[in-house]
């Protein structure tokens, strides 16, 4: 099988799991229920913001989502056999790994388009139906467009680790402690954590003090995803059976 007919069936494998679907559109429904209350409680304050500030504030919230649908085009084979007839029938391992992860960013990409504009649409509502007052000079579309950029490089990222790890919990497990617990941690301690792959690529929508300037934190955000895809496509090449 060629790349293209890789990436179809691996789209299709994903489509056809309900736990995919689930996370897609449980991470969809989420973010724009957040976007939501917290457009209510700015309005209930009265503080001015535009629907993609409140957008903005709800990226944390819905990165375990992206996170789950990365790891999953990986962890669903190897939670039975279903790797041994995969490598069956795509006997190169190299294609398959290509093809299982072009299809996963893919599923990514499109959740994180999907969630952010479904937070945007319910922010904006929900403004609108409150009267809530909206700033002028809020983030305009660059932040938005490196939200969504954030996202798929997260869930790309967990999709390497599962590569590596290759079962569902160590890989979620991992990635979201690093996501949510190690790197606000190092970040309160310590100027390095700017170095992390999910404080790297923030920068592109919420460049804080001491972050990476644009083009060091494109740089550090892409080379975790080469380095640990790498060891993972190593890993598959070598040592699946």
């Amino acid at each position: 099988m060629g790349l293209p007919s890789v990436v179809v069936a691996e789209l299709d494998k994903l489509r056809t799991l309900p736990v995919t679907t689930l996370a897609v559109v449980g991470t969809v429904a989420v973010g724009a229920l957040i976007a939501a209350a917290q457009a209510s409680a700015a309005a209930d304050q009265d503080l001015p913001g535009s629907a993609v500030d409140v957008t903005l504030r709800t990226v944390p919230f819905v990165v375990a989502g992206l996170v789950l649908v990365g790891v999953l085009a990986v962890s669903q084979e190897h939670a039975g056999r279903q790797i041994a007839t995969t490598l069956a029938a795509v006997p190169r391992r190299g294609v398959l790994v290509a093809g299982k992860s072009v299809a996963a960013a893919g599923v990514v990409a499109l959740t994180a388009i999907a969630t952010l504009g479904a937070c945007v649409a319910a922010a904006t509502v929900t403004q609108g139906l409150l009267d809530a007052p909206v700033a002028a000079d809020g983030a305009g579309a660059g932040e938005l467009l490196g939200a969504a950029a954030y996202l798929v490089v997260i869930g790309v990222f967990a999709h390497a680790v599962a590569l590596v790890v290759r079962h569902l919990v160590p890989a979620l497990v991992g990635v979201l402690a690093l996501v949510l617990v190690v790197s606000p941690l190092l970040a309160g301690a310590t100027e390095h954590a700017r170095w992390l792959p999910d404080r790297a690529a923030a920068t592109w929508f919420d460049a804080g003090p001491g972050a990476l300037d644009g083009p060091t934190a494109t740089f550090v955000a892409l080379a975790w995803v080469v380095v640990v895809g790498g060891l993972g496509t190593w890993r598959v090449l070598v040592r699946d059976a």
